[in-house]
C-alpha cells in the first residue's frame, strides 16, 4: 500500500511559507505588557461618562482617545487570534484569545454609555460644536451614521448590559471553531487502490477534486457520516447562535434579525429579498449546468461527490505555490504598477502563512491588521487554490488602501463590499487565463471553473443565505431548530436549487453543520452581491481601462467613508438596481452555452 501523506506540524514548515505575525508583536511578552495597558485606557475612557455633550473639545478629545484605543485593541486582537489559528490545538493561545476577548468586552461595556450621550444631542448642539471645534470634522461621517440608528439605541444602562453580554454571545461561534477545527476528527478517506488519505475540514474539498470516484466518495461519506453523529450537539450550536440573534434584535426593536444585521451596515433589506429571487428567476440555468456536469461526468447517477471534481482530468495538474504567485501577479496587469506593486509587497514580505499544518484553521481568509494584512491559506496545490490566492490579496489589498488612505476610524470597509475586490480579482485571473489559451479542452476546463465560481458563489452562496432567512424565520416563530428542522430544510432547498438531475440524499442534508458563516450574522448573501457587482467592475476595468481602474482604486481606498452603496456608486455599480445580478447570470448562461459547444452538446 502506496503510504499516505502526512500533514505536518507547525514546526515543520519553512519560516519562508508562515506570516510574519512579529511584525504585531515580537514577542508574547510584549502583547501581555500592551494589554495589560487597556486597563488604564478603559478607566480614562469611562472617565468621560456623562461628559460627553458639556463641549466640542470634549466630545472631540473622547473621540481621540476611542480611536487610538481601538487601534491598540485591534493590534492585540490580530496578534492573539492569528497565533490561535497557527495551531488550534494551542491551548496557550486559546487562553491568549480568551483573555484578549474578555478585556475587549470590559472595554466595550466601559464606553457603552457613549452611543446613548451622543444621540441625546441634538442636530443644533451637534453643528455648533463642529463650528467650535473645527478639529471634530474628522468624526462627522462617523457620528452621522451612529446617529442614523437612532430608534435602536437603548438607554446608558441597557446598552451596558448588552455590551457586557458579548461575549457570551460569542460562545456559539467560539464553540463551533473549537468543535470544527480542533475536536472533530474523521477516519482516513480510501481511494480506489486501497491508499488511505487524510481526511480534514481542510483537505475535504481537495479530496472532493479527486479524479478517483471511490476516494471522493469515501471522504464524502466519512465527513457527513461523521457529523451525523453529532448532529443533536451541532443543532444545539446553530439554534443557540440564533437565539442569541433574536435576543439583540429585539432588544432593539428591530423587526427581525435579518433587518438588525443589515442595517449595522446601511444595506437595505430588499437587496437580501432581490437576490433570492432574482436566483429563482434563473434557477434554470443551474439545473441546465447540473444536467451537464451529469453528461460529461458520464455517470447514470449524480452525486454531491461529484460537484467538485474537473471534468476533464486529462488538462488538471498540480500549480506550485511559487508559480501560482506569478499567474496572479500577470493576471492582475489591468490594475495598474501601483496596485502590483504593493501585491508584490505583500508575495515578499510573508503577509501570506501559505500550507495546512495540523491544527491549522481550515479555509482562507484575510485579517487587515494596520501593519499589513495577514492572509491564511491552506494552500493545496489546485486551480482552486491559486484562486483563492487571488481572492484572498484581493482582501488584503483593499485592507492596504483604505488603512493607508482612511483614518482608522473610517478604514474599515463594511462586509456588503468586503467581496467584491476578492472576487474582482478572481474575475481578472479568469480572463487572464482564458486568453492564455485557445486549446478546447484547456478552454472547456477553464470555462468549467468559471461556471463552478457561479455556482458555488452565486447560487450556493445564495442558497446559504436563504437557509439562514428561512431558520431566523422559525427562530422568530417560536420554534427550536433541531436536527430534524435543520435537515429537513437544507435538503429541501439543496433539491429545489440543484434540481432533478442531481440525487439529494440525507448525507447532504448534514451539511449545515460544517459551514462556520451561518454563526456570521447573514454574511453570505454578500459574497452573491458582491460577486455581481465585481463581475461588473472588472468588465469595466477591461474594457475603459485607467478610467475605470482610477475610479475602482478610489472604491478600495474608500474604508467606511461613504455607504456600501454609494461606494460602489462611484465604482460604476449600483447595486439598488437589480441590473447587476441579472447581468451575472446573463454571463452564466453564456458560459454555459459555450461550454456545451465546446463540449459537444
Amino acid at each position: 500500500m502506496e503510504q499516505r501523506k502526512k500533514i505536518p506540524e507547525r514546526s515543520e514548515i519553512a519560516q519562508a511559507d508562515k506570516w510574519a505575525i512579529e511584525d504585531l508583536y515580537a514577542t508574547d511578552e510584549a502583547w501581555e505588557a500592551e494589554l495589560a495597558t487597556l486597563a488604564q485606557d478603559q478607566q480614562a475612557l469611562a472617565s468621560y461618562a456623562g461628559r460627553l455633550g458639556e463641549s466640542a473639545q470634549t466630545l472631540f478629545d473622547y473621540l481621540s482617545l476611542a480611536e487610538a484605543t481601538n487601534v491598540k485593541a485591534d493590534r492585540l486582537g490580530n496578534y492573539c487570534m492569528r497565533r490561535s489559528d497557527e495551531d488550534t490545538r494551542n491551548a496557550f493561545y486559546l487562553a491568549m484569545t480568551g483573555k484578549f476577548m474578555s478585556t475587549a468586552v470590559a472595554l466595550s461595556a466601559a464606553c457603552s454609555f457613549d452611543t446613548p450621550e451622543i444621540m441625546e444631542l441634538s442636530e443644533e448642539t451637534l453643528e455648533q460644536f463642529y463650528r467650535d471645534c473645527p478639529k471634530l470634522e474628522r468624526y462627522r461621517r462617523y457620528l452621522t451614521d451612529l446617529r442614523r440608528r437612532k430608534a435602536h439605541t437603548l438607554s446608558a444602562a441597557e446598552e451596558k448590559l448588552l455590551a457586557a453580554a458579548g461575549e457570551m454571545a460569542q460562545a456559539p461561534d467560539t464553540v463551533f471553531s473549537a468543535f470544527s477545527d480542533a475536536d472533530m476528527k474523521f477516519p482516513d478517506a480510501v481511494d480506489a487502490q486501497g491508499n488511505a488519505h487524510p481526511l480534514s475540514q481542510g483537505t475535504f474539498v481537495m479530496l472532493e477534486e479527486s479524479g478517483d470516484r471511490v476516494l471522493r466518495k469515501s471522504a464524502y461519506e466519512n465527513l457527513y457520516n461523521t457529523l451525523k453523529g453529532f448532529e443533536n450537539t451541532a443543532a444545539a450550536l446553530l439554534n443557540a447562535q440564533n437565539k442569541q440573534l433574536k435576543f439583540f434584535s429585539d432588544a432593539r426593536k428591530y423587526d427581525s434579525t435579518l433587518e438588525a444585521s443589515l442595517d449595522e451596515n446601511n444595506v437595505p433589506v430588499d437587496v437580501y429579498h432581490s437576490l433570492i429571487d432574482a436566483v429563482h428567476r434563473n434557477m434554470d440555468k443551474m439545473h441546465r449546468y447540473v444536467r451537464l456536469r451529469k453528461k460529461l461526468l458520464g455517470v447514470d447517477e449524480l452525486h454531491f461527490y461529484d460537484v467538485y471534481t474537473p471534468l476533464l482530468r486529462d488538462v488538471d495538474r498540480k500549480i506550485p505555490y511559487e508559480e501560482a504567485r506569478q499567474t496572479v501577479y500577470d493576471a492582475l496587469e489591468p490594475l495598474g504598477d501601483a496596485y502590483r506593486a504593493i501585491l508584490k509587497e505583500g508575495f515578499d514580505n510573508r503577509w501570506i502563512d501559505v500550507y495546512q499544518n495540523q491544527g491549522k484553521r481550515s479555509g482562507a481568509y484575510s485579517a487587515g491588521a494596520a501593519v499589513h494584512p495577514y492572509v491564511l491559506l491552506n494552500y493545496t496545490g489546485t486551480l482552486d487554490s491559486q484562486f483563492t490566492l487571488a481572492h484572498e490579496m484581493g482582501h488584503a489589498l483593499h485592507s492596504y488602501l483604505s488603512n493607508k488612505t482612511q483614518n482608522p476610524i473610517d478604514a474599515g470597509y463594511v462586509i456588503f463590499v468586503a467581496e467584491v475586490a476578492s472576487t474582482c480579482n478572481e474575475a481578472l485571473l479568469m480572463e487572464h487565463l482564458l486568453k492564455k489559451t485557445q486549446d478546447k479542452k484547456e478552454r472547456a476546463y477553464l470555462i468549467n471553473h468559471f461556471l463552478e465560481q457561479f455556482k458555488s458563489t452565486l447560487y450556493r452562496q445564495t442558497m446559504f443565505a436563504e437557509f439562514e432567512r428561512e431558520i431566523g424565520r422559525m427562530t422568530a416563530q417560536g420554534k427550536t431548530l433541531t436536527a430534524e428542522v435543520l435537515c429537513g430544510e437544507y435538503k429541501r432547498l439543496n433539491e429545489e436549487y440543484f434540481g432533478p438531475d442531481m440525487v439529494v440524499d440525507d448525507q447532504i442534508a448534514m451539511e449545515w453543520a460544517r459551514i462556520p458563516h451561518f454563526y456570521y450574522n447573514y454574511y453570505v448573501f454578500q459574497y452573491a452581491t458582491g460577486y455581481c457587482a465585481a463581475i461588473a467592475l472588472s468588465r469595466r476595468i477591461l474594457k475603459e481601462g485607467a478610467p475605470a481602474v482610477r475610479d475602482y482604486l478610489n472604491f478600495l481606498s474608500g474604508g467606511c467613508s461613504k455607504s456600501p452603496i454609494e461606494l460602489l456608486k462611484g465604482a460604476g455599480v449600483d447595486m439598488t438596481s437589480p441590473e447587476p445580478v441579472d447581468q451575472a447570470l446573463s454571463l452564466f448562461g453564456e458560459l454555459l452555452e459555450e461550454m456545451e459547444q465546446l463540449c459537444g452538446d
